[in-house]
Formats: C-alpha cells, structure tokens, sequence
C-alpha cells in the first residue's frame, strides 16, 4: 500500500482563515493551476512514523522545519488505493523563505537528457475559498476537516 504524510499549514489573518499550498513542480504541472495545488506531502514506509514523515516531507518541499502541537486529520483513502495522513499545525512561514529539493527525469521525453525540476515550484497563502478552487479535488476533504476543526 503506497502512503504519503503531509502538514496542512494555516494562519489567522485579519479575522480570515488561509491555507499553505504547493504547486507541483515539473514540465507536466507547468500550466495548471485550478485543481491542482496540494498540501506539502511525500511516500514514506511503513517503519516511519506518519507525523515524523510529514514532518519531513514539509521540510524538504518548502525548507521550514515545523514544530508545534499538529492535529492529526483523519486519513484519506484515494481511489488509487494510496493513503494520506495529514496534519495541521497553526503557524506561519515566510513564503520568501520557500526553498524546494528537486527531483530528475528524463526532459523532454525520449531525449536522452536528464533535466532537473523542484518537487514544488511555489507555494502561496491562499483563502479557503481560493483553497478550495486551487486544492487536488481529493484533497478538498482536508480543508474541510479543517473548517470543523477551527
């Protein structure tokens, strides 16, 4: 069973609740935006805890190592059979400070050329309205586990 671990970051704002996303990085995400934004995630094994996992998968996608008192979400199971454990944690982060590892592949395809790309290209504070239009329709259950939650 193939499993990923990631922090659903938010902020109070002026009154107004927003969310931290990520933009996938890479030639196929290039030019799409609506429906497909994610929570900072990564596969981790079974001998991994799930929080630590997020943990560390958060920071190797936006380089802020988070601490704090997270609220475990309840998992999602997607149609691929692939579970998520999420986390939320209040707190802010410094989107100037955002710094993603990269990952290769072959590009452009059947080139013989290995280019590199970030994990994530961008991340961006956004509403939840925006969140919603923004967010990977799957994950849309996160943001509202996280409505109950506030």
């Amino acid at each position: 069973m193939t499993q990923s671990a990631g922090i659903l970051l938010y902020r109070r704002l002026d009154g107004m609740l927003e969310v931290l996303l990520g933009h996938p990085g890479g030639p196929f995400w290039k030019n799409k935006d609506d429906g497909a934004w994610s929570i900072p995630k990564g596969e981790f094994d079974s001998t991994e805890d799930p929080l630590q996992a997020a943990i560390r998968e958060f920071a190797e996608e936006t380089g802020a190592k988070l601490i704090g008192d997270f609220t475990e979400l309840e998992p999602l199971k997607m149609k691929s059979g692939k579970v998520i454990y999420a986390f939320a944690l209040e707190s802010d982060f410094d989107t100037t400070q955002f710094k993603s590892n990269h990952f290769e592949m072959e590009w452009p395809p059947k080139s013989g050329r290995t280019a590199s790309f970030p994990e994530i290209d961008r991340v961006e504070w956004m509403t939840l309205e925006d969140a919603y239009l923004k967010i990977v329709p799957a994950q849309t259950a996160l943001l509202k586990q996280l409505e109950e939650l506030i």
